[in-house]
């Protein structure tokens, strides 16, 4: 059975930058090659409570296991060139999956090349909602 791949295009209220609209895109349509074919080749993903997550075969490999069913909602952002010609865009929303949603933040690098250098996913939430979010 072939997944449904969603076209729904990514509005971020501050946030023009193709590339990050790309990554929300196909995360959410489970295209995780082409969310990994948006990073440089060393790119690093910080995701929520884990080690970094270094190159694109070993995030692919990461997305396939953990980011099935979740879906990214990004609300707003802000960028800034920072020096060597990269990019820091931040990007407040939720993250939504079968059983609840978790306000997040995402701290996108991006290269020269616009390339994701790094990313850092954040869980927005204080301790006693994370305890309510146990099994």
């Amino acid at each position: 059975m072939l997944a449904v791949q969603s076209k729904e295009s990514i509005q971020i209220q501050g946030i023009s930058e193709p590339t990050i609209q790309q990554y929300f895109q196909s995360l959410n349509a489970g295209d995780y090659e082409k969310t990994v074919s948006l990073f440089a080749e060393n790119g690093v993903m910080h995701p929520p409570f884990e080690s970094g997550i270094v190159g694109r075969d070993a995030i692919v490999s990461y997305l396939n296991k953990e980011a099935i069913d979740i879906k990214a909602c990004p609300d707003e952002g802000i960028s800034e060139t920072l020096e060597d010609n990269r990019t820091q865009t931040q990007v407040a929303g939720k993250v939504e999956t079968p059983w609840f949603a978790v306000n997040v933040s995402w701290l996108f690098i991006l290269n020269e090349n616009l390339q994701i250098l790094d990313v850092k996913i954040k869980v927005l939430a204080s301790p006693q909602e994370l305890l309510s979010l146990r099994r």
